[in-house]
């Protein structure tokens, strides 16, 4: 195997939550290699800082507003980046995230948190069905239209790489994130059956599955807010990861670069663990 089979030039990729912090990084490593990047994000000032910093450090690249749960605007999105690069390889599903009213307070449920007296104790009766359903929504739905809109353009070239973003969650269920843990688990079996589904119109489907990694959405699980530190859920999770640290965005790059290159061409199906080891740790 020589170095060519990771060569991505020409390759275009469209990223949705291509505005947060992991799905920028992803781009600026694509973008690294040659790949005409389309940042998609709800937040269309995020998609369009995130595009400039591409830009800036020397790669092609385009800001679009899209919401990953509108069919329509994921459509119009398709659109404009054909328009733009003339065709689509790479889809990077990074839209997805938890919320603190879908989250448990404690790890488990005491009987003494059925009383009215309790006080703000939240327990998997507790959690708003609401707020459970725009997680699941967020991450699965928000990976199955995306996947809708873009790999048809890819089928009308008979070729394309999918990468999903599930999570070590999704086979080690943690505690407290239950909608998280729900979705994710989802997002892992929908990329094993469009692998298989998919292969016929050469289009690849696997995902990553990050362990922890402080984002917007989970630092207020792992971190203090009043002191920048640690919470003990925090320290729980680096003591529990190998390699004693949380992930950094661009760790994340190596894996994607991988999975939409060649050097990847009979991998289909796949769910890469990016955990530090944390999934393969016992605990003792």
């Amino acid at each position: 195997m020589t170095a060519d089979v990771f060569d991505l030039k020409g390759r275009t990729a469209v990223i949705p939550g291509g505005g947060g912090v992991l799905g920028g990084s992803i781009g600026l490593a694509l973008a690294g290699r040659g790949v005409a990047v389309a940042i998609l994000d709800i937040r269309e000032a995020a998609a369009v800082e995130a595009a400039g910093r591409i830009a800036a450090a020397g790669g092609r690249a385009i800001g679009v507003g899209c919401d990953a749960l509108d069919e329509g605007s994921l459509t119009a999105a398709a659109g404009r980046v054909v328009a733009e690069f003339g065709r689509i390889d790479i889809l990077v599903n990074a839209a997805g995230g938890n919320a603190p009213a879908a989250t448990t307070s404690k790890e488990t449920a005491e009987p003494r948190d059925l009383l009215a007296e309790a006080g703000p104790s939240r327990t998997f009766f507790d959690l708003e069905i609401a707020a459970f359903r725009r997680v699941l929504d967020l991450n699965l739905l928000g990976t199955v239209l995306p996947c809708r809109a873009f790999g048809r353009e890819m089928a009308k070239q008979g070729r394309g790489s999918i990468v999903n973003i599930s999570s070590m969650t999704a086979s080690r269920p943690l505690t407290k994130v239950a909608a998280y843990s729900a979705a994710k688990a989802g997002v892992s079996n929908l990329t094993c059956w469009l692998a298989t589904h998919l292969a016929p119109l050469g289009i690849r489907v696997n995902a990553i599955a990050p362990g922890f990694f402080l984002t917007d959405q989970n630092r207020f699980l792992l971190t203090d807010e009043k002191t920048g530190g640690l919470t003990p859920r925090g320290r729980a999770v680096v003591a529990h990861t190998p390699m004693g640290r949380f992930g950094a965005p661009q760790d994340l790059a190596g894996a994607v670069v991988w999975l939409v290159s060649d050097a990847s061409s009979f991998v289909t199906g796949a769910v890469i663990p990016v955990d530090g080891g944390f999934s393969a740790y016992s605990g003792v």
